[in-house]
């Protein structure tokens, strides 16, 4: 099993910048890649940047690429959302993600309890 804790939400004005965190905890050998999606009010739930475990590659949704990047503690099993440059649409509950080896980062097998990120105008 493994457990993830999510922090770093909150109120931000357009512009603005938040750092979420996501400490994982329990059998975190298991984990192949984290990822954070968002889902805001009435959309779906989307894809917006992951790392993987071991190799630390990235990647991002093309909607947070150059604004938003994702990186790991190795010695804190925590992985980072830095966010910059918030915009409004970047409103959302955030979910830290966690894909065991052998599963896909899209359908992953642990997920945190979300955080809110509210960008005003």
């Amino acid at each position: 099993q493994v457990r993830l804790v999510e922090s770093g939400g909150g109120l931000v004005q357009a512009g603005g910048s938040l750092t979420l965190s996501c400490a994982a905890s329990g059998r975190t050998s298991s984990i192949s890649s984290i990822t954070w999606f968002r889902q805001a009010p009435g959309k779906e739930r989307e894809f917006v940047a992951r790392i993987y475990w071991i190799t630390t590659n990235t990647a991002y949704a093309d909607s947070v690429k150059g604004r938003f990047t994702i990186s790991r503690d190795n010695t804190k099993n925590t992985v980072y959302l830095q966010m910059n440059s918030l915009k409004p649409e970047d409103t959302a509950v955030y979910y830290c993600t966690a894909a065991e080896r052998g599963s896909n980062w899209f359908n992953p097998n642990y997920w945190g309890q979300g955080t809110q990120v509210t960008v005003s105008s």
